[in-house]
């Protein structure tokens, strides 16, 4: 458009001129819109060619919210690997699919006869999904229980996952890493994340680095050969040799083994490591929490299936999806994505809608419509099966699709695998995740979807990013990072005080050093005339 205005400005042709270029211009207008590719900006391109990444590995979109066109699109309809920007896609989904306040529940059941304060039988614990079942919480649940006045149970803890029906996976197929919190895999019962947060203190005095283990379950043995050091810190956790091994002599037991170097400059961090399976986890959990507060567990623990037609000795309810949601995305958690993901397939909003007459769209995975009443009319006969428990992944992607198209959005590139983003094969455009932040900026769950956004050089994964820039505060940006991607989606807010959308993809070996490019597009566009 600056361009076009600097034309028309210096424009000293005869009336007839400007007649003509009247004319040429209406009939301009009413013609298809071209695919957009205007020429990335130039501290941007000179980023990328320090960076030794060619425009042809890059998509960009920018669109200013209200406007009808883009001001920047560069191979915005190539399908690219969006890494943990996918959770954009996910959490919007779910805010408007499940709603802000939607929470998840987990039940504790008596299964047994109650006698006092003795349970003589089994106590179950059925999940449904619940993303932040962490160690405050699970606390919290054993603690309710000892409130109702139970003391002693004599029976099994039986654990039961079975609102969750998913392919066996490996937790090391991603990176080789099956121990990386990142890695750890959705469960209908998932306490804690199922890991263990080691905590790394230097002690220059002694020239040796503590550590504390939380929690420190019985079954776990810790042996700390770190030396510390005075180097620079860097990749810390490069630095840390973790030699894990599980031993199973009639208890489990699970030996961590930290060697390596650690430097004095790095502080305290924290490693986070999930070494132990979901019921020796659960279970020594459980247990430890249950005698601290005075209670008697004499069993010991399996996977089982809550007895039918059993009402609930406790329930537990998950914090709101609105807090749940910025905890995705500030901090990009993966797990907590997934169990979201998942969550999806289950909601009865989107079936009410399609049985009320949503047009069928076969892109979308919508079976033909026939009338209503008519032989044949399989909408609602899936709808009736679609949103009934175990969840899966097929049906998370039904359901992310019908969202999609009931928003009348289509996103024929579209390849989901788990809703996180921590995939070699999920795939969406610049240009349809831009349509996508378009599009949630005119929703009623606006304010939760872009509050949940890391702000730059205040908080999440941008806390560190643009901190002496007067892009500083006002952009609310989603990160992501793969080996060979890098990644960011989100809004900047201008210094004219317009809202513009901003999606920026690397799919390249060398992205990993192209921050500087996609810090100087922010800069761009908080700058623009």
């Amino acid at each position: 458009m600056a361009d076009t205005e600097t034309h028309y400005n210096g424009y000293t042709g005869s009336m007839a001129h400007f007649r003509i270029a009247i004319v040429l211009c209406a009939v301009l207008a009413a013609a298809p819109l071209p695919a957009f590719s205007y020429n990335i900006p130039v501290p941007v391109s000179q980023a990328l060619k320090q960076a030794g990444i060619p425009q042809s590995a890059v998509g960009i979109y920018v669109q200013e919210i209200g406007a009808t066109k883009p001001l920047l699109a560069v191979n915005a309809g190539t399908p690219m690997n969006p890494a943990s920007v996918m959770k954009l896609v996910t959490t919007f989904a779910g805010l408007e699919l499940l709603g802000p306040a939607y929470t998840w529940k987990t039940e504790l059941y008596a299964d047994g006869t109650l006698e006092g304060g003795t349970l003589r039988g089994n106590l179950v614990i059925k999940g449904y999904g619940d993303p932040k079942l962490n160690l405050e919480n699970f606390w919290l649940l054993t603690r309710r229980l000892r409130q109702t006045g139970l003391h002693e149970i004599t029976g099994d803890l039986v654990l039961d996952s079975s609102h969750f029906d998913l392919p066996s996976d490996n937790p090391a197929a991603f990176d080789g890493k099956p121990h990386r919190a990142y890695n750890v895999l959705p469960e209908a019962l998932l306490v804690n994340y199922r890991t263990l947060a080691l905590r790394l203190i230097p002690q220059p005095g002694s020239k040796t680095v503590r550590i504390v283990v939380d929690p420190s379950l019985p079954s776990l043995e810790l042996k700390n050969s770190l030396k510390l050091t005075n180097g620079p810190c860097n990749e810390w956790r490069d630095a840390l040799d973790a030699d894990i091994r599980t031993t199973i002599n009639g208890n489990v037991r699970v030996s961590i083994a930290l060697n390596g170097s650690y430097s004095t400059n790095c502080g305290e961090k924290t490693l986070y490591l999930s070494v132990h399976d979901t019921a020796d986890y659960i279970f020594g959990l459980f247990r430890q929490l249950w005698e601290e507060q005075g209670g008697i567990f004499r069993g010991n623990v399996r996977t089982g299936i809550t007895p039918e037609g059993m009402t609930p000795l406790e329930t537990h309810q998950s914090p709101p999806l609105a807090d749940i949601v910025r905890d995705i995305n500030k901090f990009s958690n993966n797990t907590a994505a997934r169990q979201l993901y998942l969550a999806l397939g289950l909601t009865s909003a989107l079936t009410a809608k399609l049985v009320t007459g949503l047009t069928a769209d076969p892109a979308a995975g919508l079976p033909p419509r026939v009338p209503a009443g008519g032989v044949g009319n399989t909408i609602p006969n899936i709808a009736s099966a679609y949103d009934k428990p175990p969840a899966t992944l097929a049906k998370s992607e039904m359901a992310l699709r019908r969202w999609l198209a009931s928003k009348r959005l289509s996103f024929p590139e579209l390849v989901i695998e788990n809703g996180s983003g921590l995939s070699r094969n999920e795939r969406i455009s610049t240009g349809h995740l831009g349509a996508l932040l378009l599009a949630a900026f005119q929703s009623p769950v606006m304010p939760e979807f872009i509050s949940s956004l890391p702000i730059a050089a205040v908080d999440g994964t941008m806390k560190k990013r643009l901190n002496d820039s007067a892009t500083a505060g006002q952009a609310h940006i989603k990160t992501g990072l793969l080996d060979g991607v890098r990644t960011m989606a989100g809004y900047v807010l201008d210094k004219s005080g317009r809202r513009v959308a901003v999606v920026f993809f690397i799919n390249h070996p060398k992205s990993g050093i192209a921050q500087p490019a996609m810090d100087a597009l922010l800069h761009w566009t908080y700058e623009r005339p």
